[in-house]
């Protein structure tokens, strides 16, 4: 069943590390709220969001039912000057990678979601790569996945808007150009460009680990075409509880599922807050919804 693979991410609650991204919603209330969910794990949000120690955090997350899944790593791979792998070694470190050895790439383990930022804030705009950084983020994608599965943990590039990784054609030259998996984000490769569906039939083998989200394509293509900021789309609404939008989000997971996929299924849909929700109303509702949506579905 996958509902035992269903995790939530602090996002679908507005937390993000954007600056001036939104109004945040305190950890006990998010957490609370996936606990009353069901929801079986979350990734771990934005630096300071969850206790930095591995324990601490593990334990807080178990007084809500909700096993530790990993997180979200946004690092500048593309300048030949810089190296990450520091950065990233402070990131597993925080994991408590020690604790997750075993099953690492499953539900047992724990994943490092890598995004090719471009280095400043927000995601509205982004530089264009040459040969050169085309061949450091290559590299430093095939360094970091490595260093990961030295402490057990598994290692995903996930496409995202705004980074240096977006398009159709950018997430073909990762595929062909390094061997690291992807973090299949159907929104985010919708918004870019790609078919999230065609990947995941294409691909299955390269697909460890899973961002649901719906998008209404009409805003889509606003972004695509540069008539509306990313930012702004999703102050507008551009991501859908699962089922409200243009996705076959069914036919993605009948996909994966077919194809021996058993990993995660993240409730992850980029939300923007202007003020603290109502009890039972704003992101717990949305994926309630997305709960329900699933439950639907016959894998």
């Amino acid at each position: 069943m996958i509902r035992d693979r269903v995790a939530g991410a602090p996002i679908s609650w507005g937390v993000c590390e954007v600056p001036g991204w939104g109004h945040q919603m305190a950890p006990a209330r998010v957490l609370a709220e996936m606990g009353a969910l069901g929801l079986a794990a979350t990734e771990f949000g934005p630096d300071g969001f969850l206790p930095a120690g591995a324990a601490e955090r593990a334990d807080l997350l178990a007084k809500h039912g909700l096993r530790p899944l990993g997180g979200f790593a946004p690092a500048v791979l593309h300048d030949p000057s810089r190296d990450p792998l520091p950065g990233i070694r402070r990131a597993l470190a925080s994991f408590g990678v020690e604790r997750s050895k075993a099953g690492a790439g499953t539900p047992a383990g724990l994943t490092l979601v890598l995004a090719a930022v471009h280095g400043l804030d927000g995601y509205d705009e982004r530089p264009a790569l040459d040969a050169a950084g085309w061949t450091a983020l290559l590299a430093n994608l095939d360094r970091i996945a490595a260093l990961a599965a030295e402490s057990g943990v598994r290692a995903v590039l996930h496409p995202h808007v705004g980074t240096m990784v977006e398009r159709s054609d950018e997430v073909r030259r990762v595929l062909d150009g390094s061997g690291i998996p992807l973090c299949l984000d159907t929104g985010h490769l919708l918004i870019g460009g790609a078919d999230p569906a065609e990947l995941a039939a294409r691909v299955p083998e390269r697909i460890a680990h899973v961002h649901l989200k719906d998008v209404d394509a009409g805003l889509a293509a606003d972004v695509q075409a540069g008539r509306t900021a990313y930012t702004d789309a999703v102050r507008k609404g551009i991501y859908r509880p699962l089922g409200g939008g243009d996705i076959d989000i069914a036919g993605i997971v009948h996909s994966l599922e077919g194809a021996g996929y058993g990993g995660w299924y993240v409730l992850e849909q980029d939300t923007i807050l202007d003020r603290e929700p109502d009890d039972g109303a704003g992101p717990i509702a949305d994926v309630r919804a997305c709960l329900d949506f699933l439950a639907g579905i016959a894998a």
